[in-house]
């Protein structure tokens, strides 16, 4: 049986041509919104805070050079607690 990851790394492959920009787009609990900008560090980050301000949208483009790497970011942001990865 083929499991979600695999799925997922299948689809990817199948709609981009690596290296390629990649939207990650996350809500985020704003008490972790520091911890998300350290892993992501580099990247130019788009951040919207809810009505309350209890969770940030937060989203970013980065070029990636495999399905991999989109997988390895999904993976370390989900480390962190209460995350939301769309």
């Amino acid at each position: 049986m083929i499991s979600e990851l695999e799925k997922f790394k299948a689809l990817l492959d199948d709609q981009y041509t690596w290296p390629a920009p990649y939207l990650f787009k996350f809500i985020v609990p704003s008490t972790e919104l520091k911890t998300l900008e350290g892993m992501v560090e580099g990247n130019k980050l788009s951040e919207k805070p809810s009505k309350n301000g209890k969770y940030t949208s937060v989203s970013f483009t980065s070029v990636c050079n495999s399905s991999d790497e989109v997988i390895q970011m999904y993976q370390k942001v989900s480390t962190i607690p209460g995350i939301l990865s769309l």
